[in-house]
């Protein structure tokens, strides 16, 4: 059987969640997700994040950080660069100009 990145990453995010965990540890959950299933997941970490429980999450996609994250951590080959609250981080700029300000 053929299996598909989308059915792969919902059954990996449903594993995670059901236990209800205090802490959550996720890399990229949006990869291979359709817009519903993103805003769903999306909605269960602002759930979570008000009942107190903590989610560390990686992503390259820099909007997406910056409207779920309060705090941030950027690495560059490895190393940890710039860590903080986000609005210490970004100030007035957005995070993808902050972020490239870093790299350049």
């Amino acid at each position: 059987m053929k299996k598909c990145l989308h059915c792969i990453q919902r059954v990996a995010l449903i594993s995670a969640l059901a236990h209800e965990p205090k802490i959550l540890i996720m890399d990229e959950p949006f990869v291979g997700l359709d817009p519903k299933a993103v805003f769903d997941v999306k909605k269960v970490m602002n759930e979570m994040i008000k009942d107190g429980k903590i989610i560390f999450f990686s992503t390259h996609i820099l909007d997406v950080a910056e409207k779920l994250c309060s705090k941030v951590a950027i690495i560059k080959n490895g190393k940890l660069i710039k860590t903080g609250s986000m609005k210490n981080i970004k100030g007035d700029k957005s995070l993808e100009k902050v972020f490239l300000e870093l790299e350049g």
